[in-house]
């Protein structure tokens, strides 16, 4: 069958068998177009919230399909690969947190987003690439130990100079593979090209961008701007999908290497199969789990709206 006809008999299953399905930005072009909602991972959280639909595919990694559970527990969510894992958020284990914790004693805990259920279930607040430096600016306490991220949290600190914020070694290791030398070898190249990275870039990576921010806010920017070439210092898919976004305009890759293979093992006929019920594993997790976990998505939405 052709992808055109893979995507019709997905857009009948949902129908069916009353699915709603979701897609970060990372996944395929294919997939995206069959999706109900896309976006950032905590965006398309929300989103699976306002659907009427009682059961949830995610088309992208394990602690993306943790938070649209806990979000929506009344729901039957689903992760379309179950082989969809995210190496930054499998860095950090509750015995590695927990160290951390009693090493630095009255500091409150930050996680990212990009973080299992396990981890946000220790921690008192968490963040997105987005938000993180509105929510650790609004917090009493001064002292933050921030994780797993150092180079968010490096970003976070930067702006954030009336707090101590210490790191532990973690970090998405696509984003952290570029350096300064990717930077200037791609200027080269493209002269006229606005850079615009994600903030888990390294610092020197950071400080040469025309612009910082997540995934979504990188799209958007380029979405809205009136320069015509862009160097994308994100996953590849960002690239991608701005050039059907917006044709007459140019975007090039910061590095080739930054194509996160996690993201690109759910693929249409995985999200095919899932929506058959032959495929995809459903998502589970103790309710007392699931309630501390909540508590500190919930913290979140009380400081950064």
């Amino acid at each position: 069958m052709t992808i055109a006809q893979i995507q019709e008999k997905i857009r009948a299953l949902k129908k069916d068998r009353d699915i709603c399905v979701l897609a970060h930005v990372y996944q395929a072009r294919e997939i995206l177009e069959v999706a109900d909602y896309t976006g950032d991972s905590y965006a398309v959280s929300v989103c699976a919230r306002k659907s009427p639909s009682g059961s949830v595919v995610m088309c992208g990694v394990r602690f993306m399909a943790e938070t649209v559970k806990l979000l929506s527990p009344e729901k039957t969510v689903y992760l379309a690969n179950p082989e969809a894992g995210c190496p930054m958020a499998d860095q950090l284990n509750a015995a590695r947190m927990k160290a951390a914790m009693e090493k630095y004693p009255g500091h409150a805990a930050v996680c990212y987003m990009n973080t299992t259920a396990e981890i946000k279930a220790m921690c008192e607040v968490c963040v997105t690439s987005s938000s993180a430096v509105k929510i650790i600016g609004a917090m009493d306490n001064p002292n933050i130990l921030f994780v797993p991220d150092c180079n968010l949290g490096a970003y976070v600190a930067d702006r954030l100079p009336e707090k101590t914020i210490r790191l532990i070694n973690g970090g998405c290791p696509i984003h952290a593979a570029i350096d300064a030398g990717d930077v200037a070898a791609a200027r080269k190249k493209h002269p006229g090209a606005l850079l615009l990275v994600h903030p888990e870039c390294v610092p020197d990576v950071v400080a040469a961008a025309d612009y910082v921010g997540s995934s979504s806010g990188i799209y958007d920017y380029a979405v809205k701007s009136d320069n015509r070439e862009f160097l994308i210092g994100t996953e590849t898919s960002i690239a991608e999908h701005l050039q059907y976004a917006c044709p007459d305009k140019r975007f090039y890759y910061l590095s080739k290497r930054m194509m996160c293979h996690n993201m690109k093992a759910t693929t249409l006929m995985d999200l095919y199969h899932c929506c058959a019920g032959d495929g995809g594993e459903e998502i589970t997790m103790k309710p007392e789990l699931a309630a501390s976990a909540k508590r500190c998505i919930d913290r979140m939405i009380e400081l950064g709206g």
